[in-house]
């Protein structure tokens, strides 16, 4: 699975952006897809995460209510929309796949993830 990562930008603080992610691969509509967001000298950390079928999603703490994850399995396409961006959620956002359907549990944890794009720079000034 190839995964080219889109849509990063500078934006303003309260503004909203709409990262895009585009999979090759035949086999995208049976494995979870997540994002996940590197701050300027900080671990790499879990953003959302999404089931193949679409039907459960999952949130990091931090954008919980301002952030929506959602997949197009015929275009195999995972986006993620972020409102109201705060200067905090500055980073490098990368989307990543998993080896197939991952537990529930895994979902935010990267070390599960098998494949990742080359991430997109997200920069929010207050």
């Amino acid at each position: 699975v190839q995964l080219q990562a889109s849509g990063g930008g500078l934006v303003q603080a309260g503004g909203s952006l709409r990262l895009s992610c585009t999979a090759s691969g035949r086999t995208f509509g049976s494995v979870t897809m997540g994002w996940f967001r590197q701050p300027p000298g900080k671990e790499r950390e879990f953003v959302a995460a999404i089931s193949p079928g679409g039907r459960l999603t999952n949130y990091g703490d931090s954008v919980k209510g301002r952030f929506t994850i959602s997949r197009d399995n015929i275009k195999n396409t995972v986006n993620l929309l972020m409102n109201s961006l705060k200067p905090e959620d500055t980073a490098v956002y990368y989307c990543a796949a998993g080896p197939g359907q991952l537990f529930w549990s895994d979902t935010s944890d990267r070390s599960k993830y098998d494949y990742w794009g080359q991430g997109t720079q997200v920069t929010v000034s207050s």
